[in-house]
């Protein structure tokens, strides 16, 4: 099965925290690219991770050609066309680049937005940017949109300050823009906060149909009410339709497995051993986990964990 995102990488600070260095990544095939990415680093404002460091929120990168980006012809070879980068900070101070990679394809229906608060309106939501894949018409509707605090997907996260999961969006009231979404064969949808300090708020949002999934499983992670363990809030899995009933008896010590060490540190993480006491043996067909920390003040609000 194909998934959406064709890359993912997490670019940390170096010892001297003058410059990005290549901390994990998940390439799959592309092997070339793998060994061209891990040789690069990047400064402040220098290529798409350093842009996101300097903008101090989300951004988008739709094509790469006679663009800042550092590693064109190696995308090229690789069949990838469009970055979109999400800088995690801490207060001032960054702990890593989340990048997502993916390529032109007629067959892969999905969408990664960006939602900000126009300076206008500070109350309402738009598109900043996004990849759109093939979704030429659901792009041009999305940008024609408006989202309140509270309505929509993005609206939701928006409003909770926590991500947000929605299956079958094309038949639910809530998600604003469900006919186009059924038109697109668009089914799940997640939203996440990006909490900044820029004095704006940003939404990024990832929109999935069923041939071409973000992931395999996607979970929301919490503190529970005495901020102890991590439960899991939400979960979809394109082969399971009980996820959530499979891990509502499932807790994460922190510092305990990938997700307590999440936790633990505020930094994203890449895994490729999903065979841990601590997490889950129904994990086990998985190869491969993205873990990204929704950071708040300086607190962990959330784990959102991506699975293929």
């Amino acid at each position: 099965m194909k998934t959406f995102i064709k890359v993912i990488e997490i670019w940390i600070p170096n010892k001297e925290r003058t410059h990005l260095e290549f901390g994990s990544g998940l390439y799959g095939a592309l092997t070339d690219f793998k060994n061209a990415s891990e040789q690069h680093y990047f400064a402040y404002n220098e290529g798409l991770p350093g842009k996101a460091w300097a903008a101090g929120h989300p951004i988008v990168l739709r094509s790469f050609e006679h663009s800042y980006f550092k590693r064109t012809t190696a995308a090229q070879l690789a069949g990838l066309t469009c970055g979109i980068a999400l800088p995690i900070f801490s207060g001032d101070f960054l702990l890593a680049v989340v990048v997502f990679l993916c390529g032109d394809d007629e067959a892969h229906a999905g969408a990664i937005e960006v939602w900000r608060n126009s300076l206008a309106t500070q109350d309402t939501l738009q598109v900043m940017n996004g990849y759109y894949g093939s979704l030429d018409y659901f792009e041009n509707m999305s940008k024609l949109v408006n989202m309140s605090k509270g309505k929509g997907l993005p609206g939701l996260a928006w409003q909770t300050g926590l991500p947000v999961l929605m299956e079958d969006i094309g038949q639910m009231e809530e998600f604003i823009r469900a006919s186009d979404a059924q038109l697109a064969g668009i089914t799940t949808g997640l939203s996440i906060p990006v909490c900044t300090n820029k004095g704006r708020s940003y939404v990024m949002t990832f929109l999935s149909a069923k041939a071409t999934p973000i992931a395999k499983r996607i979970q929301i992670w919490i503190p529970d009410q005495e901020n102890k363990q991590l439960v899991c809030q939400h979960g979809y899995s394109k082969t399971s339709n009980n996820l959530a009933e499979i891990f509502e008896t499932i807790t994460v010590n922190k510092g305990m497995g990938a997700l307590g060490r999440v936790w633990l540190t505020g930094m994203p993480m890449i895994t490729g051993n999903l065979h841990e006491s601590e997490y889950n043996p129904e994990l086990d067909n998985l190869s491969s986990m993205l873990a990204i920390p929704v950071i708040e003040q300086g607190h962990l609000k959330a784990i959102v964990t991506f699975l293929f």
